[in-house]
């Protein structure tokens, strides 16, 4: 016989623990199911970045809600730490026309109400002694920050554990079941799983989720990498990224450097779903970080790794349930965004499932935004 359940989350990266973490807190007990291991996927091979600023204007809100509300205290409410550091964010140009796309950017989250600002190269130097003299302006952003990705999602998954979720690690779904025109559960190639809400936070899988369901989503992957440096003195607190987007990263708790990087070839290059590491990459983001800091040339590189975005058509995430489905939702898509809004994310998405509304709007991300318009 089928294990009945209150709701189902196909995913167990941050998005899907996060949501199960919350909807404990709202007294429901979901079932997560991972094909692989907890947080193995996009959420264990990101940059770590808890940014407000340069974001698409539709996530905004879910960004600031999580810097204001939910990051400041989620170590001592999840009972583990995950390395929060609100140390601000430095996006950097050395070009005018860095300068002139920055002061745009800038212009209009201020008016979605942001604090960030401008800041001249002097200014720079002094928030960032270490940056090169090369940098001539760069947006600043007080309130962002970064944190550890892979300690984040298992403090999620260890809180929620310890609330009654249920995790099922190691089977993939194969089928979602609908009877009468609704969701009534998942099989996988280990069993059968009722429940009368699903919801798809299957991260790069979410579109073979969808198909299985009839729906489609235009998300394609996208393979990016990430060098860590061996450990070093402690020099700085702020997320860094630049306006070229040359290189993001920040300096861990721990000392290392973790800078990501493009080449702009890694859609020509994309390898089968394999996250594997290609021999340019590494080379061209060293460049672009000595560019900024000369300084670092004798830092060692110890480790690169890659990772897989699911990136979708207009860039923002989908969420929310298919009006098509009923008993079908969607928590898909980040687009490399995800991990900073995660838990702003989860609370919503339990208040949907719980209370069928959330308190931030999420229209912006709905699944028949793709659908032809009559």
């Amino acid at each position: 016989m089928a294990e009945t359940n209150d709701v189902i989350i196909i995913g167990g990266g941050v998005i899907g623990c996060s949501i199960a973490y919350y909807l404990t807190k709202k007294g429901i007990k979901p079932l997560v199911i991972e094909k692989r291991e907890i947080g193995t996927g996009g959420s264990s091979r990101n940059g770590g970045g808890v940014r407000q600023s340069a974001r698409d204007p539709r996530e905004l809100p879910l960004a600031m809600h999580g810097v204001k509300n939910l990051w400041p205290g989620l170590s001592e409410e999840l009972g583990s730490d995950v390395e929060y550091c609100q140390g601000g964010n430095l996006r950097m140009g050395k070009t005018e026309a860095h300068i002139k796309f920055l002061t745009a950017m800038v212009e209009s989250q201020k008016k979605l109400g942001l604090e960030l600002e401008m800041v001249d190269g002097d200014r720079v130097k002094e928030i960032l002694p270490y940056a090169s003299d090369s940098i001539i302006g760069a947006s600043w952003c007080p309130t962002d920050g970064h944190g550890n990705p892979m300690l984040t999602t298992l403090a999620f998954y260890k809180k929620a554990l310890e609330k009654g979720a249920e995790f099922i690690v190691g089977e993939s779904v194969e089928d979602v079941i609908i009877r009468k025109g609704k969701v009534a559960g998942v099989r996988t190639d280990g069993g059968t799983y009722d429940a009368p809400l699903v919801i798809n936070a299957a991260g790069v899988g979410a579109r073979d989720i969808a198909r299985k369901v009839g729906l489609d989503i235009p998300m394609q992957p996208r393979l990016v990498e990430v060098i860590v440096t061996d450990q070093q003195p402690v020099l700085f607190d702020q997320m860094l990224g630049t306006a070229g987007s040359d290189f993001y990263g920040h300096q861990s708790k721990h000392g290392s450097f973790v800078f990501g990087g493009m080449t702009g070839w890694e859609d020509r290059e994309f390898y089968d779903h394999r996250q594997v590491t290609k021999s340019n990459t590494a080379p061209a983001t060293c460049r672009a970080i000595l560019d900024y800091f000369p300084w670092m040339e004798r830092t060692n590189v110890v480790r690169a790794w890659s990772g897989i975005l699911a990136v979708v058509a207009d860039g923002v995430p989908v969420m929310g349930p298919a009006e098509e489905l009923p008993g079908f939702y969607f928590a898909s898509c980040f687009c490399g965004h995800g991990y900073g809004i995660s838990p702003a994310v989860g609370e919503q998405m339990a208040e949907l499932v719980a209370e069928g509304r959330s308190t931030l709007p999420l229209d912006a991300f709905r699944f028949d935004r793709f659908l032809p318009k009559n």
